[in-house]
């Protein structure tokens, strides 16, 4: 580093008071870069610089945002479009001869488990370039396979070196099964412990045995040993929620919690998901793309105590003087022994098993704690959301449509020049959200998808795979953002220029799916899997279906996929209850030609019990409020092929869409709405 530099650096924070060095600040800086940036970040650009003080001054500010492009110019190894596996691989079989190890897993996956992983657990596309968002790759001494699933096997098989890599299907040739066939008697199979769950580690251990194989946990990961300028873990400031955000004080929902814990007998539960943390605490953060907590975990104690474990460096003083009563902050590296010393007690711990690292079950059985397998205490009462978090989801769900109603009518008016893109018409769409109030990002990357590209279900548009919205043709665009009152998700199907009689059959018996779904009426006790075939019937009719679930569950300024609940073929066998969120996203994809589906969030709700239910003594019913509000294009409606309740349903969710988000946006934009929100007959 230049020493004029960092004069001028050091001089600027002692001008400020800030009691950092500028070396504490540049390792700061390192954290900020290994964050989301531009693409999946969570709040303002700028919101990072409370990490080093609450008072920054513009040349201050001016000098930090200059050592941040410093260090985001360093090259990780991600990203740069090339497939260095062949090097890599050498490498890392070296680390492993030197650890004496005969192979290694290496998951997509951090020590939460989490849907999205942050850059410095970027290991699996590190090694083999591979950028998809679900796989496991093994490298032997003189072998090496990845396993991906249904989803990815082309882009595996773009993105992967096939000389290097055996390229696996990861439920047809699931990593188990390759295992019992390619590892000799008495090799070693070593994994890292925080990166496996206890019942993950439950199946590979079972699979070595049946060959007299060994798998061996690791104490450094070898990956990290020979991956140079592995980004550092990701640092952005923890911030707090209001009462008037979520409804309910930390302390109540560790009130409620704790209680479960006594009535089994438990001391205390081990928080390893950061939503449920974020959730308990009434925290926030930004760590890893589009939803919006902060990595780390937390003992939930019995006696309503949260310790919440990370780096410290992510509270600035103001949200650490808020916390709440019985809430204590604690370094990362004082987890372990915090749990070594519960096991020492020979307390009874719950943890969940499913997605507790291996090395949290094992530091506690081997300190002499009773492990009691439950599911995380938090996932359900997050899942039902309370008044204030219903209402914030509303308001949200309006300024969504204000900004969806918004892109739908200018792209009704460019589309027909043929000049418009899946990137330059996602790029207007999320223009048009950050117009709005509240809005922290998108939550999930935008799915642009133009004729064939709209077939594929996970479509992410890339410069390479960037289409024109070709005339005649159906445009397919799902989306959402984070605010801070609310999670919004919504798919919407457009016709370009005029769509075949198939493309509108098609789309009627999704939509007809649809509104089975969200008119549904259903007793108390029903899960979502109960419901799935209401979705699929109109399509089942003539032979077709999709390939993907039906719903799943939204957090309330959290995760944008969110359990325990959701709506598939599966069996999900978790009742639905009031409060609840849940998308509604039937769909048909045409494989090389188009894509459909219509996607709205609901909440459940207890609508008017007819005299039956409680002449009777059933159970109380309970059906769906529709959230989303975005006009559904009729263009792409076959009404012959709807019944007279479909189209009194759909009329009366537009006269709705135009009414509430009609007095709301201008004066063009509200005439092109009425005329999309026609009553139909």
């Amino acid at each position: 580093m230049d020493k004029s530099a960092n004069d001028v650096l050091s001089q600027l924070l002692s001008d400020a008071g800030i009691e950092y060095s500028a070396a504490a600040v540049r390792d700061i800086i390192k954290g900020v870069a290994a964050s989301p940036g531009s693409d999946g970040a969570i709040g303002p650009a700028d919101s990072w610089h409370q990490l080093v003080g609450l008072d920054i001054s513009s040349a201050l500010a001016g000098a930090l945002t200059s050592e941040l492009e410093i260090a985001l110019k360093i090259d990780d190894g991600l990203g740069d479009g090339s497939n260095p596996s062949k090097a890599r691989l050498a490498d890392l079989r070296g680390e492993l001869k030197a650890q004496s190890l005969d192979g290694f897993i290496i998951p997509l996956a951090d020590e939460h488990q989490g849907e999205y992983v942050p850059k410095n657990a970027q290991r699996l596309a590190w090694l083999t370039g591979f950028t998809g968002s679900a796989g496991l790759a093994i490298v032997l001494k003189k072998k090496a396979a990845i396993f991906v699933d249904g989803r990815y096997t082309l882009q595996a098989s773009e993105q992967v070196d096939e000389d290097q890599f055996e390229i696996n299907h990861l439920i047809d040739q699931p990593a188990d099964t390759w295992i019992s066939e390619n590892l000799k008697n008495e090799a070693v199979l070593g994994f890292d412990p925080w990166l496996h769950t206890s019942d993950g580690v439950v199946r590979l251990r079972k699979a070595c045995a049946k060959v007299g194989a060994k798998l061996s946990p690791v104490d450094a990961n070898p990956v990290d040993a020979v991956w140079h300028n592995q980004p550092h873990p990701p640092l952005t400031p923890v911030t707090l929620l209001g009462s008037d955000l979520t409804g309910r004080a930390s302390i109540e929902k560790r009130q409620n919690t704790a209680l479960a814990l006594q009535s089994e007998g438990l001391a205390a539960c081990v928080l390893t998901a950061p939503d449920s943390i974020a959730w308990a605490a009434n925290i926030r953060g930004g760590d890893v793309p589009y939803t919006p907590f902060s990595l780390s975990f937390a003992i939930l104690h019995a006696d309503c105590k949260l310790a919440i474990y990370g780096d410290l460096r992510k509270y600035p003083s103001s949200s650490i003087k808020d916390l709440e009563q019985d809430i204590s902050l604690h370094p990362r590296e004082d987890f372990l022994p915090a749990l070594h010393n519960l096991g020492a007690q020979k307390s009874k711990i719950g943890v969940d098993l499913s997605s507790a690292a291996e090395i949290i079950t094992k530091t506690l059985t081997d300190a002499g704690a009773s492990l009691q397998r439950l599911t995380d205490p938090c996932q359900l009462p997050k899942a039902k959301k309370n008044a204030v978090e219903l209402d914030g989801m509303k308001q949200a769900h309006v300024r969504d449509g204000i900004a969806l109603t918004r892109f739908l009518a200018w792209l009704d008016e460019t589309a027909p020049g043929g000049d418009q893109t899946e990137i330059s018409v996602a790029d207007q769409l999320e223009a048009f959200r950050r117009e709005g109030d509240k809005i922290q990002g998108l939550s999930f990357p935008t799915i642009s998808g133009s004729g064939p590209n709209g077939a594929i279900v996970h479509y992410r548009v890339t410069p390479e795979s960037n289409r024109k919205l070709d005339q005649n043709s159906l445009y397919l665009v799902d989306s959402g953002a984070q605010y801070l009152d609310g999670t919004t998700d919504v798919t919407r199907t457009i016709a370009i220029g005029t769509p075949s009689a198939e493309m509108k059959d098609r789309f009627t018996r999704v939509l007809k799916g649809h509104i089975a779904l969200a008119s549904a009426v259903f007793p108390m006790g029903t899960s979502g899997s109960q419901l799935d075939v209401l979705a699929r019937a109109a399509l089942w009719q003539i032979g077709l279906d999709y390939d993907h679930g039906t719903g799943h569950g939204v957090g309330s300024y959290l995760g944008v996929h969110e359990g325990p609940h959701r709506i598939s073929k599966i069996g999900n066998r978790i009742a639905l209850e009031p409060g609840m969120i849940v998308s509604n996203e039937p769909g048909y994809y045409k494989t090389g030609e188009y894509g459909i589906r219509i996607e709205s969030l609901l909440a459940v709700v207890v609508p008017p019990q007819p005299e039956t239910t409680e002449a009777m003594g059933a159970k109380p019913l309970l059906g769906f409020e529709t959230l989303t509000l975005a006009p559904i294009d009729l263009r792409l409606i076959e009404k012959a092929l709807l019944t007279r309740q479909e189209m009194d349903w759909l009329n009366g969710y537009h006269h709705r869409v135009r009414t509430t988000l009609g007095p709301l946006l201008d004066k063009k934009t509200q005439k092109w709405l009425e005329l999309k929100c026609v009553d139909i007959n």
